[in-house]
Order: structure tokens, then C-alpha cells, then sequence
């Protein structure tokens, strides 16, 4: 019995370490010995479509729309399309107050019955005008020069799909803003480095673009942030990050929004794995199919070594200095998790406590998603910025 836990214990450790750590440490070694990948520039621009789906946005969409036309990008060549997904709370007064004002670049089209923005995304292709689909959230600023950054990369003909970077503003310093702000600068980290070894494989969303003739219609239970970056690899195209195309948006600061929100993600993301499977075949997708189940698979799964790795830990206390340390190690771990959701709570806010506890919440959320998964649940709608 106590060689089998030592083994547990040992393959869900490596499990962690790789996931986290030596997937990043591989990309690294890999960009060090192959080298950058040279970047051209295009003088002609690409016309551009920018697609923002909206439900009860009344709130935000009027800067979005601003923000969206001042970018510094010939006028002429972007047009912007609002799908109201039968907003009721005067979104579409405001949308089409600039649809008048800016006759031609700023379209309204209204979703009725409600139906989610895949389906919103979906419904905006026959309308679509350019070579290029931006892809912005309601509440989405861009800086003035994203736009030019994100279609930068299409120069190159390898590239299908641009993510850029999203910049959580946390002006109130919770830890839970903290930790998703951290989380992203890791995530940055590494869609740098698989720019180069292959495919970006987890965008943003927010500051997303790709090649209008590559998309492929969506069911309405898909996550497009997922699923359309993996049609164009099926496709034959790559995935980059374009660093420069920098979108700011508040993070949650409140702990259950962002629970939600992880975990209605996490499951949709786990429902786009299995609908794409066939990208994990080494043979057809070397380097993206090893990508793709160390960045997701093995992190959505994570729940799954942290847990036997504790269990297994405890049940080997005694039989050794080693795993009397590693138990101490994981104890502190919980208990500063536990002292990051107190401070969420009213209690004290601890700095080492941030990563430890978003890190948590993030897992946890996995599992209460692979939970819904295995019961065959799905989701299509919610609430915006509630999760």
C-alpha cells in the first residue's frame, strides 16, 4: 500500500510541476534554440469588421463604439457591427444613435429571442465587409494603436488568428483582482513563447482578430474564444500573439463573479476539447496537439493530481522526513488559500496569499466544471460581468 501511494504521490507532483513549470520552461528552451520567427510588415492595410456582442450593456456600449471609431486606422477601411441579444435596458437607443451619426461604419443588428453571443457572432457574418473580424467585448477599450498591432501579423500568410493582450485594471487591490491580473501576465508569458514554437492556444476574447474566410459557423453552446482559434489550426493556419494590440478592462474583484465566471468557461472550454479531440493526433498536429494538451488538458485537469497529491500526502506522514516536508509544504499552501479568501471576506489582505488562493479558486472552479461536464450540462447565456 505505501508503494502505491509514493507513486501517487510522485506522478501527480510531476503532473503539477510540468504543468505549471516545465511546459514553460520547454517553450523556453525551444525559443532559445530555433530563434524568432522573422516579422514582415504589409503597406496595404487590411479592411477591417469589428464585432461586438452585447446583452444590457447600455452602461458601456457607448464608449465602446467611441473607442472603437477613434482608432488609429484609416476610417474608411473599419466598419463595426453591435449585436443587441435582445437588450431591454436601452443599449439599442445608444447603438443606434451612433449607427446615425456614423452612417455606414456602425451597423445595428437585433437577436431575438435571445441566444448568446456564438449565436449573435454567427448571425453577424452576412453582414460582415471586411478581410479581417475583430473581435471586442462591450465593455472592451483599446488603446489607439491595438487595432493596426493586432492586424500586423496577417502579413505573414501562416497566420489565421490574433489574440492580443488584456491588461486587468484592479484599482481597488483585492486579492481576487491581484490573482487575475497575475494569472494573466502568466498566461502573456506564455502565448509569447508559443508564438513561436507553433500556435497560440488560449486567447483573450477581448482583443481578438482573424481572417474572415476562415470562419466557420458555431453551435450556440460553443465558446467562440476557444473554438474558433482551433478551427484554424484544423485549417492548417497558426495562432499569434500580438503583444502590442493591448486592450485594458476591470478585473472581477469579487470572488463568486469570478468563480462563475471561471467555471462557465472551463466547461465550455472542456466541451470545445472534446468537439476538436482529433487535434490532439500527434502524427496530423505534432507540436500543437503537445501545445494543446500542456497548456489545457493537463491544466483543466489539474484538481485532479492536487487532490491525490494531498490524500496521499497524509497518508504517508511518518514514513519519512521527505514527505513530512512535503505535507508541511502543501498545509502552508491551504492555508494561505484560506487566508487569501478571508481577506475577500473583510479579514486581512496578505500579499503571498494572492497566487496561492486565485490559483485555488481556479482549480476548484475546473472541477465543479468537469462535475457539470460528466453530467452532460451545458450553457449558452448569461448575465455580463456576473459570470
Amino acid at each position: 500500500m505505501t508503494d502505491v501511494l509514493i507513486v501517487l504521490l510522485a506522478v501527480s507532483l510531476v503532473w503539477l510541476v510540468y504543468t505549471y513549470l516545465g511546459y514553460p520552461v520547454l517553450l523556453m528552451i525551444l525559443v532559445k534554440a530555433r530563434g524568432r520567427r522573422a516579422t514582415t510588415a504589409d503597406a496595404d492595410l487590411p479592411r477591417v469588421t469589428i464585432i461586438t456582442c452585447a446583452f444590457n450593456e447600455v452602461d458601456v456600449i457607448g464608449e465602446n463604439i467611441a473607442n472603437k471609431l477613434a482608432l488609429d486606422y484609416p476610417p474608411e477601411l473599419v466598419d463595426m457591427i453591435v449585436v443587441s441579444d435582445e437588450s431591454e435596458d436601452g443599449t439599442d437607443t445608444v447603438v443606434q444613435r451612433f449607427v446615425d451619426e456614423n452612417p455606414g461604419r456602425v451597423r445595428l443588428i437585433r437577436q431575438v429571442p435571445r441566444r448568446g453571443k456564438t449565436a449573435g457572432l454567427n448571425l453577424a457574418q452576412e453582414h460582415v465587409r471586411g478581410e479581417i473580424l475583430v473581435f471586442a467585448d462591450a465593455n472592451s477599450i483599446f488603446e489607439a494603436s491595438a487595432l493596426r498591432a493586432l492586424v500586423a501579423p496577417f502579413a505573414d500568410p501562416e497566420i489565421g488568428y490574433v489574440t492580443g493582450k488584456m491588461i486587468y485594471t484592479n484599482p481597488d487591490g483585492s486579492v481576487t483582482g491581484d490573482g487575475c491580473t497575475t494569472y494573466m501576465r502568466y498566461e502573456n508569458v506564455l502565448r509569447d513563447l508559443e508564438t513561436v514554437v507553433g500556435s497560440v492556444v488560449g486567447v483573450d476574447g477581448g482583443v481578438d482578430a482573424m481572417r474572415a474566410e476562415l470562419y466557420r459557423e458555431m453551435r450556440a453552446d460553443q465558446l467562440p474564444d476557444f473554438v474558433l482559434p482551433l478551427r484554424v489550426v484544423e485549417q492548417g493556419f497558426r495562432v499569434a500573439y500580438a503583444p502590442e494590440a493591448i486592450l485594458r478592462e476591470d478585473a472581477l474583484n469579487e470572488s463568486g463573479r469570478e468563480y462563475r465566471m471561471r467555471v462557465r468557461v472551463s466547461l465550455r472550454a472542456m466541451w470545445a476539447l472534446l468537439d476538436h479531440r482529433q487535434l490532439f493526433d500527434p502524427v496530423r498536429f505534432p507540436v500543437f496537439s503537445w501545445q494543446l494538451a500542456s497548456h489545457k488538458l493537463l491544466r483543466y485537469a489539474a484538481f485532479l493530481p492536487q487532490s491525490v497529491a494531498l490524500v496521499s500526502n497524509a497518508l504517508l506522514l511518518g514514513h519519512g522526513t521527505l514527505y513530512d516536508l512535503l505535507f508541511a509544504g502543501q498545509t502552508a499552501f491551504y492555508l494561505m488559500s484560506a487566508l487569501g479568501l478571508w481577506s475577500t471576506h473583510g479579514g486581512p489582505r496578505v500579499p503571498l496569499a494572492t497566487a496561492p488562493y486565485y490559483l485555488t479558486l481556479l482549480n476548484i472552479a475546473c472541477a465543479h466544471a468537469a462535475w457539470k461536464f460528466v453530467r452532460g450540462k451545458k450553457q449558452v447565456l448569461w448575465a455580463p460581468r456576473v459570470g
